[in-house]
This record gives structure tokens, C-alpha cells and sequence, in this order.
């Protein structure tokens, strides 16, 4: 009786590892790849054949000190790893009243004062905290419009320009009501490219 029932509980094991850890995997690999290619790869994103990034993970357009570069629009800061490590997603898990926190936000405020040439006041809030995940790639229009003239006298570019291009960038509310309007950093600044142009 014990021999049938542990050869019962082996079959089973075998055929729930088979259908549920090898079949299932590849049938939902195989329609992700077949409906929905781009997003099931990454939603990766090339640029004259080589990969520049992702529409879903933010990254940094800084050099290698950490300064912004001028001639870029800035994505929001990053709490995941040292910046945008997609392998290490999470937000800083600081609350609103701790020091750190508020000495951070102080300290980016002044930083965006000064390359933006505006008061503290103007700066949006994403513009100075990261993300839940570290990784958002989007930023408010309020964000990206408060950087046009620092971008555009950078690329010797007409701020009016540079303005209608961001405002053609912005997304709306998912589906018509959630969430807020956003800007996708990276897919703003492949457009900037090619204004230069």
C-alpha cells in the first residue's frame, strides 16, 4: 500500500513538473514572443542597430562624476542600487519626515536650482525623489518643461522647438483616467537627437 502511494506521489510530481515547469513556461513564452514581441524582449530600444535602452526602465544621463549633462533631458533620481540598477528595483524606503530623506531633496533642489536657473519653488516634486521602484522612466510634463531652456541652449537649439517637441512627447493618463500625463525620458531624448540633424 505504501509503494503504490509513493509511486502515485512520484508519477504526479514528474507529470505537475513537466506540464507546470517546462510546458507551461515555454506556451506562455511562445504567445508573449508571438502577440506581443517587443514588450516580451525588454521593449528594448535601438538606435542606428544598437540598443540604447528601454522604454521601461529609466537610466541616468549623467557623466561619470554624476553631473547631468546639459545637453540631455534629466530623468528623476534613483534609489535602486547606485542608480538605476535594474537588478536591484526599490525605492529608498525613507519616510517623509526622516533627515536623510529631506537633506537629499534639499540637496537635489539646490542642484536643479542651479542648472535650471530657477527658484526652489518652480522644481516639481518628481524632479527631487525617486520612485517607487528606482526605475520609472517617465517624468511629469511639469519636469521635462522646466528643462527645455537649459536643453535647448545647450544644442543651440530655438526653445520654442525644443517646447513643442516635449509637448509632443507627453503620454496621457492610462486609459483615459489612471495615473498622470508623463514624458519617457529616453524617448524624448532620441527625438532631441533629431532636431540636431
Amino acid at each position: 500500500m505504501k509503494f503504490r502511494q509513493t509511486w502515485t506521489a512520484i508519477r504526479a510530481l514528474l507529470i505537475l513538473t513537466v506540464v507546470l515547469g517546462i510546458g507551461y513556461p515555454l506556451v506562455i513564452t511562445a504567445v508573449g514572443q508571438l502577440a506581443l514581441p517587443a514588450q516580451a524582449n525588454g521593449s528594448l530600444v535601438k538606435v542606428g542597430g544598437t540598443v540604447v535602452g528601454s522604454t521601461l526602465i529609466g537610466q541616468s544621463f549623467a557623466d561619470k562624476d554624476g553631473n547631468a549633462l546639459p545637453q540631455w533631458f534629466q530623468s528623476r533620481p534613483s534609489a535602486a542600487g547606485k542608480g538605476y540598477d535594474a537588478g536591484a528595483s526599490s525605492g529608498s524606503n525613507l519616510g517623509p519626515e526622516n533627515k536623510d530623506l529631506s537633506a537629499a531633496i534639499a540637496s537635489r533642489q539646490a542642484a536643479i536650482a542651479a542648472l535650471e536657473g530657477v527658484a526652489v519653488d518652480r522644481i516639481p516634486a518628481d524632479a527631487v525623489t525617486a520612485s517607487a521602484s528606482g526605475l520609472d522612466p517617465q517624468i511629469s510634463p511639469a519636469y521635462a518643461l522646466l528643462q527645455v531652456n537649459r536643453v535647448a541652449t545647450a544644442r543651440h537649439l530655438e526653445a520654442p522647438t525644443v517646447k513643442k517637441l516635449v509637448e509632443s512627447m507627453i503620454q496621457g493618463r492610462d486609459l483615459g483616467y489612471l495615473g498622470e500625463p508623463t514624458v519617457n525620458v529616453l524617448q524624448l531624448n532620441i527625438a532631441l537627437t533629431r532636431l540636431d540633424k
